[in-house]
């Protein structure tokens, strides 16, 4: 009788598993020998070895060897580690926001390669103006800091909205003027690298993920308030989007029925109380003076100096936020909430007495209420976690090659 086939596919798909894992191993790593690699991983020494082998041949890790003395080693010699080679690939992240566009490229490593920002031409564009300004400013970009189209190995964006990732598809989007937008596909017809597309929420729990309060942390949520109001849920080191993109869609779970009008078309979002537009809606009877960083800061400024209205107006939103926070503490009880982005400048948000609403709030039980921390940063943010996006999609494609080049 002659024996079964073998399984090639499930062979390839361990080697693909194999080399993704190592490679993700030494990239949290930052430097790690090949021995403490087979600790970390369901392989043994031989497979280490010859997985790193591989990708030392494709130029995607190099040696390393630490400046210590031979001496100071105990058998003599230093091991030598293993790196990511930052010189690899080149990636671009993209945060799409409705007033700018800002952008960061990464080296492989994850270090800074430049930085860019421009003004959007209006606050929502069709797809194919969309397509045609980020390819526009791209270019730009990548001029602006010596770099090519043809230098960059990926590009990762960041949108407003409801995004599935998988296909590439934005549902809706207030940047955009359509629904349903293949907007990946699109750029990836007219840009010589792969696109990567997700809810920018997401990339903000990335950014935090890899180089922000997330580090570290396997279960912890992000938060952020903007023109809307975003989450990003990290679930076992991974990032949770839900079956179709909108599982971690904070900003429009309802906390008052028939309430306020919220940009999606419905009515009592969270995010129609406390994003950027809803609080400048509800200071339409002010007359605000003009500020540095526009009307939300003067707004900002007159409730800091006394003005009832504007106190209110405040106070309303952060009433608002506890009852959103203490949701996400009794659905999901993480570890750590991260309450991220540049309108963390805003105190009101964050107060004593946001935070004991919140503790009033969620299920009482003697244990102590999740960590949450505060990470006050601007735009540039937002594009490095989708540079940090497209790195791992760019990973991935790279240990695919080396499938098919040793067969």
């Amino acid at each position: 009788m002659a024996p079964p086939p073998k399984n090639t596919n499930g062979l390839a798909s361990q080697r693909h598993a194999g080399r993704r894992q190592v490679l993700a191993v030494i990239r949290k790593a930052g430097q790690i020998a090949r021995i403490d690699i087979a600790d970390r991983i369901t392989g043994s020494p031989a497979t280490v070895t010859a997985i790193t082998a591989e990708l030392l041949d494709e130029g995607l890790i190099e040696e390393h060897s630490p400046k210590t003395p031979p001496s100071s080693s105990p058998r003599g010699r230093p091991r030598v580690a293993l790196k990511i080679r930052g010189d690899a690939h080149i990636l671009a992240g993209i945060k799409v926001a409705s007033h700018a566009v800002s952008l960061c490229f990464l080296d492989f490593e994850g270090r800074g390669r430049g930085e860019f920002e421009t003004r959007m031409p209006r606050s929502a564009l069709s797809t194919s103006e969309m397509v045609a300004f980020l390819h526009e400013t791209l270019t730009k970009a990548c001029i602006a800091n010596g770099l090519s189209l043809d230098s960059l190995s990926g590009v990762g964006l960041g949108v407003a909205g409801i995004v599935d990732a998988p296909r590439g598809l934005v549902y809706w989007s207030p940047t955009l003027t359509e629904r349903n937008a293949p907007l990946r596909d699109h750029l990836a017809e007219i840009l010589p690298m792969p696109v990567f597309i997700d809810n920018d929420a997401n990339l903000v729990a990335k950014a935090e993920q890899l180089f922000g309060k997330g580090q570290g942390v396997r279960d912890f949520i992000v938060v952020t308030i903007e023109q809307g109001v975003g989450m990003g849920i990290v679930i076992d080191d991974r990032i949770y989007r839900g079956t179709r993109g909108c599982g971690a869609e904070f900003g429009h779970t309802k906390v008052q029925l028939d309430g306020a009008l919220c940009r999606c078309g419905q009515r009592g979002c969270l995010e129609a109380y406390v994003a950027d537009y809803a609080l400048l809606r509800e200071a339409g009877t002010l007359n605000l003076p003009d500020a540095p960083h526009g009307q939300l800061d003067a707004l900002f400024q007159a409730a800091k100096g006394g003005n009832e209205t504007a106190r209110s107006i405040f106070h309303r939103a952060s009433r608002m936020f506890a009852l959103g926070l203490a949701n996400i503490i009794n659905i999901f009880d993480p570890k750590l909430i991260i309450l991220s982005g540049e309108r963390m400048q805003f105190d009101y948000f964050y107060a004593q007495e946001v935070l004991d609403a919140v503790k009033t709030s969620v299920l009482q039980i003697d244990a102590p209420l999740p960590d949450i921390r505060i990470h006050k940063w601007g735009d540039l943010m937002w594009a490095k976690g989708a540079a940090a996006y497209a790195m791992e999609g760019v990973s991935d494609i790279s240990v695919q090659e080396i499938g098919k080049n040793v067969g």
